[in-house]
């Protein structure tokens, strides 16, 4: 049987029986419905109806689509490890007796493990992404804009306080920018794509803030979910250091994302305003 081919981020997962960190998987806070399939030989797992909450840091589902798991008893006779049964990739591991939902069970996976099939279009894989340009009042706004985005939150990352609220983030003490999380369809538009409009957007060589907004808060990152994003930021940034500009961007691997408060989501559209300190200009070609 022919399988998938797989980066080497996923096959230290998948076939290596390795584990992700705890709230950087793309699945982890999403509950579009569908599908979860197998990444590596695309046999359906999940369905969306299955997934919950738990706070973990990774996906969990509470049942699975049937004959489609093997449980496996880890050699220290502790956890059992749950394996697709169409080609053994590693999963993740299974609990029991929780108390999280009815079922009393939870399926611990990991997101890289895992490709998302959506019930709402054609598009086979869900992807997210994370920037910080400033105010997240501006980034939302353009970058809601964009075809093949369908979702733009809000946020707080980056920082070492747990739950953080605006006022404690505007002080610049606990760590966190000022982010958004963008949820988009990869079929129609690439991460690429999105961070060449998250450069033209915003000012990325500023190293204090972002125009009249000063602060650590308001410093210009990119959070990265994998290598493949990872390289295309540098990519882009090596193509902007070829053009003479001083890139103050930061690279960093995403960590847990705090959604802001309702008063910051959509922002101007509730507010019928338009954005005072991100304005698009092309940069690149």
């Amino acid at each position: 049987m022919k399988y998938n081919e797989l980066t080497e981020e996923e096959a230290y997962v998948i076939e290596n029986k390795g584990t992700e960190r705890p709230f950087s998987g793309k699945y982890n806070d999403f509950y579009e419905e569908g599908i979860y399939r197998c990444k590596k030989c695309n046999a359906a797992l999940y369905k969306s109806d299955d997934k919950f909450s738990s706070g973990c840091g990774w996906p969990s589902f509470d049942d699975e689509i049937p004959n489609s798991i093997k449980r496996v008893l880890d050699a220290d006779g502790r956890r059992v490890e749950i394996l697709c049964a169409n080609c053994n990739a590693h999963l993740g591991h299974v609990f029991e007796g929780e108390g999280f939902t009815s079922k009393d069970t939870r399926h611990c996976v990991n997101s890289i493990s895992l490709k998302f099939e959506s019930k709402n279009c054609n598009c086979k894989e869900h992807a997210v992404a994370y920037f910080a340009a400033g105010c997240f009042w501006g980034v939302e706004y353009f970058f809601n804009s964009l075809e093949g985005v369908h979702n733009v939150v809000s946020g707080y990352m980056g920082g070492h306080l747990d739950n953080p609220t605006y006022q404690a983030v505007c002080t610049g003490t606990t760590g966190h920018l000022e982010a958004v999380k963008v949820e988009y369809d990869e079929c129609k538009i690439s991460f690429k794509e999105l961070t060449k409009l998250f450069f033209e957007i915003h000012d990325f060589t500023q190293t204090d803030g972002q125009g009249p907004d000063i602060g650590s808060q308001y410093l210009s990152a990119i959070f990265y979910l994998d290598e493949k994003q990872k390289s295309a930021a540098l990519e882009l940034i090596d193509e902007l250091e070829d053009m003479n500009y001083k890139v103050a961007t930061s690279l960093h691997e995403a960590c847990k994302f705090y959604e802001a408060e309702d008063f910051h989501q959509k922002y101007y559209e509730k507010t019928g305003k338009t954005p005072y300190c991100h304005s698009y200009r092309k940069v690149f070609k």
